[in-house]
């Protein structure tokens, strides 16, 4: 991922380089004098991509999927903690918004028939989200299926 931000990083600069440097008429004056921001812009993008974003998720969004229960630990400052069995859950919803999809990441929305409503993971890695909604639905149709 950082390898592929680098050389991302390179293209976007020898081709800000490029429209900056040449004489060519045809190219309209604020593409040349605002060239330079498209790799600026990416530069500050790929930063909070690679730097912030995994450490930021790692602190406040915490999670783990076992046999049978899913545990979500959501918080900084005052944390809730949520253990749901995988026998109750009813739906499993992935969504990703628009920020989400900048980022690569994806929200995890598991409701269950109990009171408290549903459990959410937060900026999960969007592969990684659909693979595990895909792996709670095919667990909880086993499970259902076994208690009748």
């Amino acid at each position: 991922m950082a390898l592929g931000a680098v050389v991302l990083a390179a293209v976007l600069c020898a081709a800000a380089w490029g429209v900056t440097a040449g004489d060519w008429g045809w190219r309209p004056e604020p593409v040349r004098r605002f060239a330079w921001w498209v790799p600026a812009v990416y530069g500050i993008y790929a930063v909070v991509r690679i730097g912030v974003a995994p450490s930021w998720r790692y602190r406040v969004h915490r999670w783990e999927v076992t046999a049978d229960v899913i545990y979500t630990r959501v918080g900084w400052v005052s944390r809730q903690w949520q253990l749901v069995p995988v026998s109750r859950v009813q739906t499993v919803d992935h969504k990703q918004g628009w920020l989400e999809r900048l980022f690569r990441v994806a929200t995890l929305k598991v409701q269950t028939a109990s009171h408290a409503g549903s459990s959410t993971i937060e900026g999960l890695d969007a592969e990684e989200a659909r693979r595990i909604s895909e792996e709670l639905a095919v667990r909880a149709a086993e499970l259902r299926d076994d208690a009748t």
